[in-house]
């Protein structure tokens, strides 16, 4: 259902609240007591200075077939994702999910499914990694409440620079182990893996160098990007 977002403002925004009605897409928050709608885009940030949005925010947002996001207070929207988008997606789950079959060392899982780093953060990423140990920890029927130990968001147009910076930084800080950038473009795996308190540089593996990718996390599975991107 298309649907509207109302704010009833007060004079103090803090004590601002949305109301969910039909007709138009997004409105964006204000201190004037007056509704603005946001213009429909790839990639859609609602936000107001001084104000940021929570998980109880969160949950009211559309079930619109769009991915929405936390990150730091500001709401992000990006559409469904492509053809091309889903087959990675899906070649990954089905290597890693087929090698944990044999090797149940954890739990692999696919958008949407809310990660919840904060109740400023909250991000549904392509696919996530658990150990046994630590979905005990974190793992719940509805969420995540912690950080995974792997994360990959597969890019595009509208999302890779967002993927490479604001994403990245949340995940260094929150404690993600290994953060894998998949680029269905050029074909390219760009692999973040944590140091003492931070990611090292970037490791960045091409199918057109038949590269193949492994993972600590992981020991014995082997990814060759051939499969990864194929088609």
């Amino acid at each position: 259902m298309r649907q509207q977002i109302l704010q009833a403002v007060s004079s103090d925004c803090s004590k601002s609240r949305l109301i969910y009605a039909s007709t138009f897409r997004h409105a964006d928050r204000t201190c004037k007591g007056k509704m603005e709608l946001v213009p429909g885009s790839d990639d859609v940030r609602i936000s107001s200075p001084g104000v940021k949005l929570t998980y109880d925010d969160f949950v009211q947002f559309p079930d619109d077939g769009k991915r929405h996001e936390l990150i730091d207070g500001e709401h992000y929207v990006t559409p469904s994702p492509n053809r091309k988008h889903q087959r990675v997606s899906g070649n990954l789950y089905l290597m890693i999910g087929a090698w944990l079959e044999a090797h149940p060392i954890g739990q692999i899982y696919f958008a949407p499914f809310d990660v919840i780093f904060s109740m400023f953060d909250v991000v549904e990423p392509d696919l996530l990694y658990l150990s046994n140990e630590r979905a005990a920890r974190v793992l719940t029927d509805a969420n995540v409440k912690g950080a995974p130990e792997l994360v990959i968001e597969i890019g595009s147009e509208g999302t890779r620079g967002r993927d490479e910076t604001i994403k990245r930084r949340l995940y260094e800080r929150s404690g993600v182990a290994e953060y894998w950038i998949v680029d269905p473009e050029i074909d390219v795996v760009r692999v973040y893996r944590r140091g003492a308190n931070s990611f090292g540089r970037p490791l960045e593996l091409s199918a057109e160098s038949n590269d193949t990718l492994t993972t600590f996390l992981l020991p014995g599975l082997s990814l060759p990007l051939s499969r990864i991107f194929r088609l």
